[in-house]
């Protein structure tokens, strides 16, 4: 009995610390994100390269998540943790150096190092999956991302506080965001992950997985659900200029959308395990499809701010039931690829919107975007219908009439 109660223990104290280290990623991905731009256009040689850094973070994360999952499979999830949060402190550090001395060039390879850092980062929410039994991997990935809440408040006010503190700009920014990924790396070396033996079947090819329906369901809305926030999330700023709103509301609107995203984590678990993984899916997509119609129905502050709390809470139910789904189709010894393909589209996508969007508000107008964002977020929705149907039939007792 005591030895359960000690696993028990373990168990949740890594959800805890995995919870932590997923706040300090989403604090440094804030900030980074913010300042990244500005610091870009200041240092380097044309203002058509302010973006570039960004670029390069996303497209390394992309590049490299699914080596970082292969990595984990021979090395174990804390070794990989570890070092990640270190090759990440030496991405901020590195950043810290380019800034004070101007080095455009070192800040594109500091950008390298933070990208990796990002991808190792996305593979918290599964060790905590795997840290629990299995009628609690809902709850576990729901507790992880709430670590988002802490995130939400403590980047946008590190960066107000550190922008100035130092005769560079940003530079305290930077050097803050060494100590967080530090900290990272030392939390994650007191995690202990459980044993998972490799199950005796056969294991699958990657495309033999890929096809199962439930699979492609899955990582389809995972990619749209993420896809989608970011796209309007990214927008937003920028409609709310064209429509003369100043930068005071727009922090609000995005502050609130943050708090949106992560808040219900809290209890999003929960509502998967009563109601199950699709209903709440069904959920998200319902509430994305309502961001995208209250923008569509006015401009003012007020339709800004509901727009983004549905679209971070929509966000909330599709991805975490996304990924919940997306464990059941699996086996131990088959995670490192299903999840390193999954997590590969998804920012593929995230690459895409993040670079279209500013263009498509400029090029089509806010209107346009957001009745071209109701396709994509319906095809998902049918899909679940579906899928949902599929396994209402599957389940009803067949009837002889012998």
């Amino acid at each position: 009995m005591a030895e359960s109660a000690f696993s028990v223990y373990l168990m949740h104290r890594n959800v805890y610390i995995l919870a932590f280290c997923q706040a300090m990623l989403f604090t440094g991905t804030g900030l980074v994100i913010s300042a990244t731009a500005l610091i870009g256009k200041d240092l380097a040689p044309t203002a058509a390269w302010a973006t570039v850094p960004l670029a390069i973070q996303y497209l390394t994360t992309m590049l490299v998540i699914f080596a970082v999952s292969h990595w984990m499979k021979i090395k174990g999830r804390r070794h990989v943790f570890m070092r990640g949060a270190l090759v990440g402190a030496a991405g901020m550090l590195l950043a810290s150096l380019a800034i004070w001395l101007g080095n455009f060039y070192l800040f594109m390879l500091a950008s390298v190092l933070v990208g990796m850092h990002n991808a190792i980062g996305q593979f918290y929410r599964f060790a905590a999956a795997e840290s629990v039994p299995a009628n609690l991997k809902a709850r576990a990935i729901s507790m992880t991302l709430a670590g988002g809440v802490l995130a939400a408040f403590l980047g946008p006010n590190l960066a107000v506080l550190t922008k100035n503190m130092l005769d560079h700009v940003f530079l305290a920014s930077y050097l803050s965001l060494v100590l967080t990924t530090l900290l990272s790396a030392l939390l994650t070396s007191r995690i202990n992950m459980p044993e998972i033996p490799d199950e005796e079947k056969e294991i699958r090819s990657l495309l033999h997985i890929a096809r199962q329906p439930k699979y492609l369901m899955a990582m389809l809305a995972a990619m749209v659900g993420y896809g989608s926030m970011n796209f309007l999330m990214t927008a937003t700023p920028l409609a709310m200029v064209c429509f003369s709103h100043p930068f005071s509301s727009t922090a609000i609107v995005i502050q609130w959308h943050l708090f949106a995203m992560f808040a219900p984590s809290f209890f999003t678990g929960d509502l998967i395990r009563r109601f199950g993984v699709t209903q709440v899916m069904l959920s998200g997509c319902l509430l994305i499809i309502g961001c995208a119609l209250v923008n569509l129905n006015g401009t003012s502050l007020r339709h800004f701010e509901i727009a983004l709390i549905l679209l971070g809470v929509g966000w909330n139910f599709l991805y975490i039931g996304a990924t919940t789904m997306l464990t059941d189709t699996y086996s131990s010894a088959e995670k490192s690829k299903a999840q390193g393909l999954n997590d590969t589209f998804i920012f593929a996508t995230l690459t895409l919107t993040s670079f279209a969007s500013g263009a498509m508000v400029d090029h089509l107008g806010w209107q346009t975007i957001n009745a071209l964002s109701l396709y994509p977020v319906s095809i998902v929705l049918l899909g679940l219908i579906w899928l949902s149907l599929k396994s209402i039939r599957k389940n009803l007792p067949k009837i002889s009439f012998k």
